[in-house]
């Protein structure tokens, strides 16, 4: 959009609204509804908003923190700028990888993949680069020729023929890449970094999130409700990404449609409480982890963690001790042999 009048105190911009609502003062500043949340995202994506404008509201929001109903709009704002297929393939399960890992390897490729190879079809979407010293799922899935879209055609091709696809965010939405990469610039995260984590490009029935910080657990499952997910998990993972941390209890908030959330504590399956990080993060160690040759009790123990979790959420176990025993069934029939380095 391209804006040529002159703005004043009688003939602000269009964008202005959603500025002041926010910094009207302690007294009189407010939340987004849901609706001024979708609307005013939307507006930035479109190109609607001057970059100053944008910085104030994403500060601002960050203040504050958000709501669900804040969450909830922003990930519809987005997702209406999406340019999808008609048609898209069936997809069993959203996976977002946002945070990149830095004292463990991420474990969670391997429960993916080993899911993957059972029958389920999982798109995973993320963004990169933006904090230096980490492992990102991209760069994982480049090395191991592991298929990354350019495009939501090309994602919906790598579905079908090979039942996995990693969206880079530049994909979905470069708009929304630039600002997650104003981390440096503003000096903190934005709401961007927490509700990317929902967009759920091709309208899997399950979502699995990751989270750094407590505190949001309850604002994920409730925008989960808002949005009326089918099947969501919400957990502390290792690093914010979603991995169970076998060495720890995790309690994991899960939402099915907009019932209220359950939130169930999982235990520790390794007795050590401690996990040395991990000083070299050589990311070939997954493929000899996948191929039987690596018996590392913490990687073993959170790969089967992370499947156990996810197929309760997609309502593939009933029970803990259930969805444990299929976890190991599943990761005991995988094929040693297809998970090699390029």
């Amino acid at each position: 959009m391209n804006i040529q009048r002159p703005f004043t105190a009688d003939n602000p911009h269009p964008f202005a609204p959603y500025v002041a609502i926010l910094a009207r003062g302690k007294t009189k500043q407010r939340p987004f509804t849901y609706e001024e949340a979708r609307d005013s995202m939307a507006m930035i994506l479109r190109g609607e908003a001057l970059p100053e404008q944008i910085g104030a509201y994403l500060m601002l929001l960050r203040l504050k923190e958000e709501t669900p109903e804040e969450i909830a709009g922003f990930v519809a704002g987005t997702r209406a700028t999406f340019e999808r297929p008609e048609e898209l393939p069936q997809v069993d399960l959203d996976w977002s990888c946002y945070a990149g890992k830095r004292v463990q390897l991420p474990w969670f490729i391997l429960s993916l993949i080993a899911l993957v190879q059972s029958g389920t079809r999982v798109v995973l979407h993320g963004a990169e680069g933006h904090t230096p010293g980490r492992v990102y799922t991209r760069d994982v899935f480049a090395r191991f020729g592991l298929p990354i879209a350019c495009d939501f055609a090309d994602a919906a091709g790598q579905i079908e023929a090979q039942g996995m696809t990693y969206m880079p965010l530049e994909t979905l939405s470069p708009v929304l890449r630039d600002l997650i990469e104003l981390k440096p610039v503003l000096g903190l995260r934005s709401p961007v970094n927490s509700f990317t984590r929902l967009l759920n490009p091709f309208d899997a029935p399950t979502v699995m999130q990751g989270i750094f910080h407590r505190g949001f657990l309850d604002i994920h499952s409730g925008a989960a409700q808002i949005l009326d997910i089918p099947n969501m998990a919400v957990f502390r993972g290792d690093g914010g990404e979603i991995e169970m941390r076998p060495n720890k209890p995790c309690p994991v908030w899960t939402t099915h449609g907009a019932t209220d959330p359950v939130v169930e504590t999982w235990p520790a399956t390794l007795d050590d409480g401690h996990a040395p990080a991990d000083e070299t993060m050589d990311v070939a160690r997954l493929e000899q982890v996948w191929a039987g040759r690596d018996a590392d009790a913490y990687a073993l123990a959170a790969v089967l963690s992370t499947l156990a979790v996810t197929l309760k959420t997609m309502g593939r176990a009933a029970t803990q001790a259930e969805a444990n025993e299929q976890a190991k069934a599943i990761w005991d029939a995988r094929d040693p042999s297809r998970f090699a380095p390029k």
